[in-house]
Parts: structure tokens; sequence; C-alpha cells
């Protein structure tokens, strides 16, 4: 593993840093809260090499003028037609100051049940934002919104812009002690179902009764009481951890071949086969 990989590693140990600083808003009720990100990057990337193991790098080359420009003389534009641009300044770009840069507005509530997670971007943690030398017990108002969430099922709906300059729909909701706030995607970023054919234009299959009760009794066998993601890991990335390694000291890596699912042609067939192998699983895992 790379020194990088390794100060990667000690990084998500440590305490994280805020990336915002703000409010959330609802009613007349001002709660001072700040960001941090609810998650990590991918543990492994890969540089691109030339065939002699350099580094590429890359260059702000106009093919036009035929010459590399700074970072500082890079302007922003706006196709308008193919390859026609408009420049937008800077100080134009400024110029749009809307409410929410500092706030999250909250727009409404809803039910949990009507959220849907394909409209989730990223995730970051809300924290109420305790002056130092305070008492390091929840803001009264965050707590009063944690206990609301929790007791009546409810999401928050509301705007914000952070620091990309876009406006975002964000929903909060309570998890565990806090809040999390989940970055969304507005409905024209979302591609309509009706575009995948396959789906839309398909006539559902008849299911006899036999493949539905086969259907749900292996849904049961495979069902558990309580969701723990923990249990879960990335196998590719413990198998490219493995084959770094094995690189790195020269040495071949080798990885157990796993045999391919058959393609389903007799769905009964397969099902009573499911059955099987989970009831086996089953039987190891109690003992």
């Amino acid at each position: 593993m790379s020194a990088k990989q390794k100060e990667g590693m000690k990084n998500k140990s440590s305490t994280p840093r805020s990336l915002w600083k703000g409010s959330i808003s609802f009613g007349l009720v001002s709660i001072p809260v700040r960001l941090y990100n609810a998650t990590y990057d991918k543990e492994f990337s890969f540089n691109q090499l030339c065939p002699n193991g350099h580094k590429i790098q890359y260059k702000r080359w106009c093919p036009i003028d035929e010459k590399e420009f700074s970072y500082a003389e890079i302007k922003k534009g706006y196709e308008i037609i193919k390859d026609k641009y408009i420049i937008i300044e800077k100080e134009n770009l400024d110029k749009i100051k809307l409410k929410t840069t500092r706030t999250i507005d909250v727009k409404e509530f809803i039910n949990i049940g009507e959220f849907d997670p394909l409209f989730v971007e990223k995730s970051y943690y809300v924290a109420p934002d305790v002056k130092k030398g305070t008492s390091t017990i929840l803001d009264k108002a965050y707590s009063l919104l944690v206990r609301v969430l929790k007791e009546n099922n409810k999401i928050c709906i509301g705007k914000v812009t952070l620091r990309e300059n876009k406006e975002h729909l964000v929903a909060l909701r309570a998890y565990q002690r806090g809040i999390v706030m989940h970055i969304l995607r507005y409905m024209d970023e979302i591609r309509p179902v009706e575009d995948i054919k396959e789906i839309s234009e398909a006539t559902p299959a008849k299911i006899d009764n036999k493949e539905l009760e086969l259907g749900q009794l292996l849904v049961q066998n495979l069902s558990t009481e309580q969701f723990d993601i923990s249990r879960y890991s990335d196998s590719y990335a413990t198998e490219l951890k493995k084959l770094i390694e094995a690189e790195s000291k020269g040495k071949t890596f080798t990885m157990k071949e796993t045999e391919p699912i058959a393609e389903t042609k007799d769905l009964v067939a397969a099902l009573k086969a499911s059955l099987q192998q989970s009831a086996r699983h089953d039987k190891r895992e109690s003992k």
C-alpha cells in the first residue's frame, strides 16, 4: 500500500473538518449548524502513466490558438450552439445572490415513506454549531428537530446554496442521535423510466401460483429482522489490495475462480434449488 493510501486511511480516523457553516430555518426557528462529509472517497485510485512508467500531465491547451493557458486566464463559457460560446464573467456570476447561501431553508415536511432514494446524490452530517467554551449539550432547537422528525416519521425538504454556486434541493432526516442532509437531484435531472424501452414497452409476464409461492418463500428465507450493513464489504477492493501488495513484492497474484450462475431457463427448478441452497446456508450459520 502506498504512502498516499496509508495517509488516506489515517485521515479517516482523524477529527473531521466542517466544510460549511450556516443554519436550518423553518418558520421563525433558526438553528446554527455545520456540515460534515458523511462518506469517504474510494480507497484506491490509479494514476495514468506512459509506457515507461512516468505520470501523465494534462495541459490547459487551446487547439485554435495552439498555446497553453494558465488557470487564472481560463474563462467560464456556455455553449449556445455547437462550437459557439458566450463568456460569463465572474463578477456577473457574483451578482446572483440567493437567500439560501447561508441557510438551509426548509420548505415542507413529508412522510418518510414518500422519500425516494433515487433522488439522492450525496450525503452530509448536519451538526449543531456549538460555540467553543460552551456546554457540549446539543442545541435545544436542534434536539427538538431530531425528536420531532423521529417521532413523526418525517423528512424536511428544503433548499441551500453551498460553495458550488448551485442552489441544491435537500432532504433532512433524523439519523441515530443527529441529522443527515441528502443533496437531491431535481426532477429534470432524473431520466424518465419511459426511456428504458425494456421496461416501458414490455408486457408483464404471467406468474402462476407455484412460482409466486416459491418466490415468496425464498424471500422469507433470505430476510433478516434488521439490516446490518457492516456485514458487507467491497470484495473487489479487497482483491485489488492483494493484487497491489503482490505486485509491489514482485509476486504473482492468483484469485480463486467462482462458478458463474447459469441462465435461468426453468424458473420453478431455479427457485427450488435456491431454497435448498438457502436452507444449507442457514444450517451453517446456526452452527
